[in-house]
């Protein structure tokens, strides 16, 4: 069961297990610089807005009514990232696609979960998504862009934009699993939200980030059953039109950022291995880089990162020593 709270996507399966449950939200955050120089992760400004398609059914694209689902708005450019909550440390398989493009893999989009290369992320273990996983310890940064203008990750590999948006589908572990796991040794549902019409997401800087492996093995998941929506990303003016309002919040900007003493982030789990990242996704052009290719004017601004606070930060999970 999925519904919409507080901009939250709260999921549960409570004929799995009472503790099957988790939550996902999608972050305002800084765009950091498109220049090719490794930035830490940018702290979470506020979660993005999320409404309910069916209380816009006469002001929102008539393609959208055969989905249903939610919508947020977005500016162009602005950036974002993926928050995963898994209340009671319940395990959770995550699979995340950027239009049709997965965004671990930089393969085509299927629902069905694979282990090699793995195209999906855990949790607990992993908090977040900030963007394309391009190397071991490196992503490219989620930036809305244009559908039809070729910057968004789908437009790159398969070479027209149909899609557009994300796309999201959790799959919970079998709960045989789940109980030897908690005893020292998840049914699955299948969630999935996927963000269409005039927005997609593209590759924008670098950021320092790492996506776990799987050490419980693709067995630990069921496929078998599986529920469907779709969240529509919106740009700023198309929200206007839809709702009658301006959008809640504007991109901060660099300066804005530097000047609030908002900190930086680096986050290391020394215990899991990280994937080593897609060679398809580190071929795709930046933001940045195909306004060059196209003699487009290029403006980045300068973040100097040696004179901010970077927080580290680690699991809450307790070391067992020797006693």
């Amino acid at each position: 069961m999925m519904v919409l709270r507080n901009n939250l996507l709260e999921i549960s399966f409570p004929e799995i297990h009472k503790e099957a449950r988790c939550s996902i939200s999608f972050q305002r955050t800084l765009r950091i610089p498109d220049d090719n120089r490794e930035y830490p992760l940018p702290a979470g400004l506020g979660t993005f807005p999320l409404f309910h398609v069916d209380d816009y059914a006469r002001q929102v694209p008539k393609t959208w009514i055969p989905h249903g689902g939610i919508f947020m708005p977005m500016y162009q450019s602005e950036a974002m990232w993926i928050n995963f909550d898994s209340e009671y440390d319940y395990p959770f398989a995550v699979k995340i696609a950027a239009g049709k493009i997965n965004a671990i893999t930089g393969n085509e989009w299927k629902d069905e979960l694979s282990g090699t290369p793995q195209d999906y992320a855990v949790l607990p273990e992993q908090p977040w998504l900030d963007g394309f996983c391009i190397r071991k310890g490196l992503i490219r940064q989620f930036v809305s862009m244009p559908l039809g203008e070729g910057f968004t990750a789908e437009g790159q590999i398969i070479g027209n934009e149909e899609q557009g948006g994300l796309q999201l589908i959790v799959y919970p572990m079998k709960r045989d699993y789940y109980d030897r796991m908690v005893a020292g040794v998840s049914n699955a549902h299948l969630v999935s939200c996927s963000y269409s019409s005039e927005m997609g997401l593209a590759p924008g800087g670098l950021m320092r980030q790492e996506i776990y492996e799987d050490d419980h093995g693709l067995d630990a998941w069921d496929t078998s059953v599986s529920s469907r929506c779709f969240v529509h990303l919106v740009n700023s003016r198309s929200y206007q039109s839809m709702t009658g309002c301006r959008p809640p919040t504007e991109p901060m900007t660099v300066a804005q950022y530097e000047n609030s003493g908002i900190p930086w982030f680096n986050y290391w789990d020394d215990e899991s291995a990280a994937l080593q990242g897609s060679k398809i996704l580190a071929r795709l052009d930046s933001v940045a880089a195909k306004k060059i290719k196209e003699d487009k004017e290029v403006d980045e601004p300068i973040v100097k990162i040696e004179n901010q606070d970077v927080v580290e930060l680690r699991p809450d999970r307790v070391r067992e020593g020797r006693f």
